[in-house]
C-alpha cells in the first residue's frame, strides 16, 4: 500500500474522515490542503451508478466553465479552404489537412484540443487509434466536429475554458475545475456549471441513486468528499 509523505499527512489532518462537506467548505479545504510548489489544478471526481458497457448509460459531452480553466490550451483544427481561413481568424493555433494528419501519424502531438470540419473527417478518421486513447479525437458528441459559424464559436469556448466530461470504464467521471489560485467563488461557479450539466444529462438507463460520490482534490493533496445532494442541488445565480 502506498505511503504518503509527511507534507500530505500533515494537511490530511485537516480533512475529517467519513465527512461529506458542503461544496463551499470542500473548496476551501482543497485550497488549504494543496501543498504543491506550483499552481495546482483542482479536480472533480464523481463515482456514478452507471454501467459504461451499456449504450443507454454512457455519458460524454462538454461544459463551458464560467470562470475558465486556468490552462493555456493549444488548439488544432483540421480544416481546408475557407474553413481553414475561418479557423485561423478565430484564433486556432494550428490549422491543416493532409499535412497535419501525416504529421500526427509520424508521432507529433503537441496540442491539447482537436477540432475538425465534417468535410475532412474521412481523413481525420485514420487517426482514431492514435487520438482516441488520448481523448483528442474530434467527435460530434463533444462538439468538436463543426461547420460554419459553429467552428469559430467552439474555438473561442475552448480558449475560455470548455472541458470534456465522459464516463470511463471504472464508472467514474473526472473533470478539472480550475486552479488552486482561483477565488472560492470562481471554483464554486465552475463546480456549479459541471453539476448542473451532469444532473441535466442523466442517461435514460440510469436507475436509483445516479451519483454515488463526489470528491474534490488538488493535484497534490488529499481528496475532500462533497455532500452529493448539495452538489447536485447547485444552481447558477
Amino acid at each position: 500500500m502506498k505511503r504518503h509523505g509527511k507534507k500530505y499527512q500533515e494537511v490530511a489532518k485537516l480533512v475529517e474522515d467519513n465527512r461529506a462537506y458542503a461544496p463551499e467548505e470542500a473548496i476551501e479545504l482543497v485550497q488549504k490542503t494543496s501543498f504543491a510548489g506550483f499552481d495546482a489544478t483542482v479536480d472533480l471526481h464523481m463515482r456514478m451508478n452507471l454501467d459504461p458497457r451499456k449504450a443507454d448509460q454512457q455519458m460524454r459531452g462538454t461544459v463551458l466553465l464560467p470562470s475558465g480553466s486556468g490552462k493555456t490550451v493549444r488548439i488544432l483544427v483540421f480544416a481546408e479552404g475557407e474553413d481553414a481561413k475561418a479557423a485561423e481568424a478565430a484564433g486556432a493555433d494550428l490549422v491543416g489537412g493532409d499535412d497535419m494528419v501525416k504529421k500526427i501519424q509520424e508521432g507529433w502531438a503537441e496540442f491539447d484540443v482537436a477540432m475538425a470540419t465534417p468535410q475532412i473527417m474521412s481523413k481525420v478518421g485514420r487517426l482514431g487509434k492514435v487520438l482516441g486513447p488520448k481523448g483528442l479525437m474530434p467527435n460530434p458528441k463533444t462538439g468538436t466536429v463543426l461547420a460554419g459559424e459553429d467552428l469559430p464559436r467552439a474555438i473561442k469556448e475552448a480558449r475560455q475554458g470548455r472541458v470534456e466530461y465522459r464516463l470511463v470504464k471504472t464508472a467514474n467521471i473526472h473533470v478539472s475545475l480550475g486552479k488552486v489560485s482561483f477565488g472560492k467563488e470562481q471554483l464554486l461557479q465552475n463546480l456549479t456549471a459541471v453539476m448542473e450539466t451532469i444532473a441535466r444529462v442523466r442517461p435514460s438507463g440510469a436507475k436509483g441513486q445516479y451519483v454515488l460520490r463526489v470528491t474534490l482534490a488538488p493535484t497534490m493533496g488529499p481528496g475532500v468528499r462533497v455532500d452529493t445532494n448539495q452538489a447536485l442541488a447547485l444552481k447558477a445565480a
